[in-house]
C-alpha cells in the first residue's frame, strides 16, 4: 500500500472534524475522496499535507510513518497538491513556474536557456507542446492545472491530491486533463481525486472513499457501485427511509399550475459554469433548487440575480424584456437574494441592524436620494417586529447578532423592497430550530401574499415541505422539474443519480 491512514482524528472547538478515519490509496490507482459540505476532505487533506496538526491517528507513506509539519515537508515527503484554484504565479513565465525554487544556475545566475529546455521537458511528458517564456496567465485554466500538475509531480512524485480541479473546466479541457491523469496513473503515481462531478468519478477512478460528518462511511470499488447507492451513502439515508411529504401536494398541483406566469427565464447560462436552462416563475409559488454540492444550484441563482453574468439567455414578463445581467439590474426589476454565505456576501458586520436592514431599499432609489432617517427607523422597526429579530435596538452592529437573527435581517431587508421573486439561498444554513421554522413559515406567508419565492437546500425534507415544484440539478445542469405527487425526497435521489421514478425494491445496479 503506497499510503496508509489510520483512525486519523482533528477536533476544532465544537465541531468533530474528523473521527478516526482510515483511508488507503495505492499505487496506480485514482481514488475519489467523496461527501457532502462538511463532511471532513478539506480537513483530511489538510492534516496529510501538513497544513493541520492532527489530534490522533498514524500516516503511513511507503512502509514508514510520516508527520508532515508543513506543506512543504509533505512535498519533501512525496505529496503534492494540486487546487482548483491555480496555486502558482500568473505573472511569472510558466517556465519561472515550474522551475521556481530550483532554477538551473551558470556562474551564479540563472540560466534562461537550460530553464527553458527544462520546462519544455516536463511538459513533453503531458503532451503539451506550449511557448514556455509566455506569462502563465497568457494560457487557459485547464493548461494552467497541467502545469500545476507537472510542478507538484517534479517535486513530490508519489502521491498526488487533485482538489476539484475540472471545477472551471469545459467538457474538452476535461478529456484532456484526464488523459493526463491516466498518464500519471499508469505511471504508478497514486492520485487522490476530490470532485462533486458524479459521472467524472465513474469516468476516471478505481475505487472511492466517501465521508460524511468527519467520518468514513465506507470505500468501494467504483465498477461494483451505481450511482444510486453512491449517493444514499454520501446523504446518509436509504431511499426506501425516506419520508414522502409530496402526494399531499398533488391536489393542489392544477392550482399551482393556473397560476399567472409573471418571470420567464430563457436558456440562461455561462460556460463552465451552468449549462443553459429555461424557468417559469408563477405568481406566489415555492421554486427548490435541489442537488448535490457543486451541482450548480448557487450558480444558478447567481446568474438570475446577475451576480455572475449569464453569456447567453434572456427573461421576458408580460410586459416585455426584464434585464437581470448585473445585480442593479436584478434590484430594479424587483429580485432579491439572500446568499448562502450571509457573514461573506449578505451582512455588513460593523453596520446596524438598521442600516443592513434598508440597503437593498436605498440600492434601488440610487444613492442620490437618500432614505430619511424617520423613514429608515420605521422600516427598522416594522421587521424587527415581524420577524422577530432578537436585538437590544435597531442600532446595534448586526454582527453581534446570533446567526438566526442575521439570517432574519436579511430577509428584512428584501421584504423591506418588496421584490416580486426572492431568491433565498440556504436559507436556513447555520440556525436554531427555532429560527428555522420561523424561516419555513415566513416564506409560506410571503407566497400567500403573492410573492415568488426560489429556495435552495441541500436538505431535501425542507425543500420538500416548501416547495409547489422542485427543479434537479445534476453536474451543472437542470435536469427534471418535479411536480405534484412527484415532490419528494426519494424522487430529488433518483432524479440526482440519473434514474426514472420506480418502486424503490427495483434498484438494480445500473451506471
Amino acid at each position: 500500500m503506497l499510503l496508509s491512514i489510520r483512525s486519523l482524528s482533528k477536533a476544532f472547538p465544537g465541531t468533530k472534524a474528523l473521527d478516526a478515519v482510515d483511508f488507503d490509496l495505492e499505487a496506480g490507482e485514482v481514488h475519489a475522496l467523496l461527501g457532502e459540505n462538511g463532511a471532513g476532505k478539506s480537513t483530511l487533506i489538510k492534516c496529510l499535507t501538513g497544513a493541520y496538526r492532527r489530534d490522533a491517528g498514524e500516516i503511513w507513506l511507503d512502509g514508514a510513518q510520516i508527520s508532515p509539519e508543513s506543506t512543504s515537508q509533505a512535498q519533501d515527503l512525496g505529496i503534492g497538491t494540486v487546487y482548483q484554484e491555480v496555486n502558482l504565479l500568473p505573472n511569472l513565465t510558466v517556465a519561472q513556474n515550474l522551475t521556481f525554487g530550483r532554477e538551473p544556475r551558470r556562474f551564479g545566475m540563472i540560466d534562461g536557456r537550460a530553464q527553458t529546455r527544462m520546462a519544455e521537458e516536463m511538459l513533453r511528458g503531458y503532451g503539451l507542446e506550449i511557448d514556455v517564456s509566455r506569462d502563465l496567465g497568457f494560457y487557459s485554466v485547464a493548461v494552467q492545472q497541467v502545469v500545476a500538475i507537472a510542478r507538484a509531480v517534479a517535486l513530490s512524485g508519489k502521491v498526488l491530491i487533485l482538489d476539484e480541479p475540472t471545477a472551471s473546466l469545459d467538457a474538452a479541457e476535461v478529456r484532456m486533463l484526464f488523459d493526463v491523469v491516466r498518464g500519471l496513473r499508469d505511471k504508478g503515481l497514486g492520485i487522490v481525486f476530490v470532485s462533486h462531478f458524479l459521472d467524472q468519478v465513474f469516468e476516471i477512478c478505481d475505487r472511492l472513499t466517501v465521508l460524511r460528518n468527519g467520518r468514513k462511511i465506507t470505500t468501494e470499488r467504483v465498477a461494483e457501485l451505481n450511482r444510486l447507492q453512491l449517493i444514499e451513502h454520501m446523504l446518509g439515508r436509504e431511499l426506501e427511509d425516506v419520508t414522502e411529504h409530496g402526494a399531499a401536494k398533488g391536489s393542489g398541483d392544477d392550482q399551482a399550475q393556473s397560476r399567472a406566469e409573471i418571470l420567464h427565464f430563457e436558456k440562461i447560462g455561462r460556460p463552465g459554469l451552468v449549462e443553459p436552462f429555461d424557468l417559469s416563475v408563477r405568481e406566489g409559488e415555492v421554486i427548490g433548487l435541489a442537488g448535490l454540492l457543486g451541482s450548480g444550484r448557487t450558480e444558478s441563482a447567481e446568474l438570475l440575480f446577475g451576480v455572475r453574468s449569464p453569456a447567453t439567455g434572456s427573461a421576458r414578463d408580460a410586459e416585455g424584456a426584464v434585464a437581470h445581467g448585473t445585480p442593479r439590474e436584478a434590484i430594479r426589476s424587483g429580485f432579491g437574494f439572500a446568499p448562502e454565505d450571509r457573514k461573506t456576501d449578505g451582512i455588513i458586520a460593523d453596520l446596524s441592524v438598521r442600516e443592513n436592514i434598508i440597503l437593498a431599499l436605498q440600492a434601488r432609489r440610487g444613492w442620490t436620494r437618500p432614505i430619511p432617517r424617520a423613514e429608515q427607523n420605521r422600516l427598522a422597526q416594522k421587521y424587527i417586529d415581524r420577524l422577530d429579530i432578537r436585538t437590544s435596538d435597531a442600532e446595534k452592529a448586526i454582527g453581534d447578532l446570533s446567526g438566526g437573527n442575521q439570517q432574519k435581517v436579511v430577509l428584512a431587508r428584501w421584504l423591506a423592497m418588496n421584490p416580486r421573486f426572492l431568491i433565498l439561498d440556504e436559507p436556513t444554513r447555520g440556525i436554531d430550530v427555532g429560527a428555522h421554522a420561523e424561516i419555513l413559515r415566513l416564506i409560506r406567508e410571503l407566497t400567500e401574499a403573492g410573492m415568488s419565492v426560489l429556495v435552495i437546500s441541500s436538505e431535501f425534507d425542507e425543500l420538500v415541505a416548501a416547495s409547489d415544484r422542485i427543479i434537479v440539478l445534476r453536474d451543472r445542469r437542470h435536469v427534471r422539474e418535479l411536480t405534484g405527487s412527484e415532490v419528494a425526497a426519494d424522487e430529488i435521489v433518483r432524479a440526482i443519480a440519473g434514474r426514472p421514478a420506480e418502486p424503490a425494491t427495483t434498484m438494480e445496479a445500473t451506471r
